[in-house]
């Protein structure tokens, strides 16, 4: 009695073995495939769609006795030819060097279990809703092992990679071996980011202005202060479309016309508006890469509706993107760029003196900030 239960765990062990060897087995050399980070900057030409790069895997069916081995990719079809890596990409699949049972076969395409193939080849595409099978003289030829090599090569529409945030695609399709009941799955994966620029500002940001005296200043009517030179740096690491904007951070303090390319200088002790500033850009102190010329343009939503290109300065603000062209008049929008520096001017005006509490040091307190954007 002490002996049955170890005697029955061996039995059983047994017949899993021998059951686990009369079965197919299916499997991939690279189960997940991985297209890597795409940063849009590296796109420097432009086009309806940007190739992700290629990839190899390779395939193996090995069954203990003589199977049919048509391999079937489940996978949702972006087109005839290729298969969807998310609405905005697609990927193929292109077999080659088949070998069954060791020696080199051709592959046949099938339209659907069981039918003759629509097209021969020792290197084909292999299309949605298709399968593919071992050739001997132009016919479907069963085995024990099948080894095929597959490329996979993806491609993502060029709006793929204009990104602000990352993003990762991640897809998957099915090899299917119908008769020998196996199968596995694919992963297929590529990510996305913005260009990498850097924006940086002279002075760390800041203009001083000094100290004011009131004899410098009018006391009925505002006084214009010398303009102060402030310059715009943009570093990215590959050439790369960018566009520019100002927001104010002491919005409701400027002093003049509602506009908003025109930024407070903050309130004195009385909460009396002190003044106003605005950006200048001028195209003619302004630099990129080996450009001879550069021209100025801007656009209110960033993506579309460019300004004519133009030479004449421009107040940077919150409501309108500004970028540069190469090109007097281009209404393309902006180009890429890897480098580029501007001098730009901080233009100040003081309100009146005679509208300001100056019971106490008046503290000129303009803040803004300034942001880099992907049309």
């Amino acid at each position: 009695m002490g002996m049955k239960p170890a005697l029955l765990a061996l039995a059983l062990l047994q017949a899993a073995n021998a059951w686990g060897a009369d079965e197919c087995q299916l499997h991939l050399s690279e189960p997940r495939v991985d297209f890597g980070l795409m940063n849009r900057a590296l796109a420097l030409t432009p086009a309806t769609e940007r190739s992700l790069g290629e990839r190899r895997l390779g395939l193996t069916l090995n069954c203990p006795n003589p199977t049919d081995m048509s391999l079937f990719y489940r996978a949702m079809a972006a087109d005839l030819e290729r298969f969807a890596f998310t609405p905005r990409g697609s990927y193929s699949l292109q077999v080659s060097d088949a070998l069954l049972d060791g020696q080199g076969v051709e592959l046949g395409l099938l339209a659907g279990s069981g039918q003759p193939p629509v097209q021969t080849a020792t290197s084909l595409r292999w299309r949605p809703e298709h399968g593919i099978v071992p050739l001997r003289a132009g016919v479907a030829a069963g085995g024990r092992s099948l080894s095929v090599q597959i490329q996979i090569s993806a491609w993502a529409s060029e709006a793929a990679s204009q990104v602000n945030d990352a993003v990762t695609w991640d897809t998957q399709g099915v090899f299917d071996a119908i008769n020998a009941g196996r199968s596995r799955e694919l992963r297929l994966q590529a990510r996305f980011a913005p260009a990498a620029c850097t924006p940086s500002l002279s002075g760390g940001g800041t203009v001083d202005f000094g100290k004011l005296s009131v004899m410098d200043l009018n006391m009925d009517k505002e006084t214009a202060l010398p303009a102060r030179p402030l310059i715009v740096s943009v570093a990215c690491d590959a050439s790369s479309a960018f566009t520019l904007r100002l927001g104010d951070n002491r919005l409701g303090s400027a002093t003049g016309p509602a506009d908003d390319t025109l930024f407070g200088l903050g309130l004195d002790a009385r909460q009396n508006r002190i003044g106003r500033y605005r950006l200048m850009f001028d195209p003619t102190r302004t630099t990129a890469d080996s450009w001879p010329q550069l021209y100025r343009t801007d656009s209110a939503t960033g993506t579309s509706a460019w300004s004519s290109a133009s030479a004449l300065p421009l107040a940077i603000g919150a409501s309108r993107y500004l970028g540069f062209s190469t090109s007097a008049g281009s209404t393309s929008g902006p180009v890429p760029i890897k480098q580029l520096s501007a001098t730009a001017s901080l233009e100040a005006v003081i309100a009146p003196l005679g509208s300001l509490d100056l019971g106490s040091e008046v503290q000129l307190d303009g803040a803004a900030t300034l942001e880099l954007h992907y049309p």
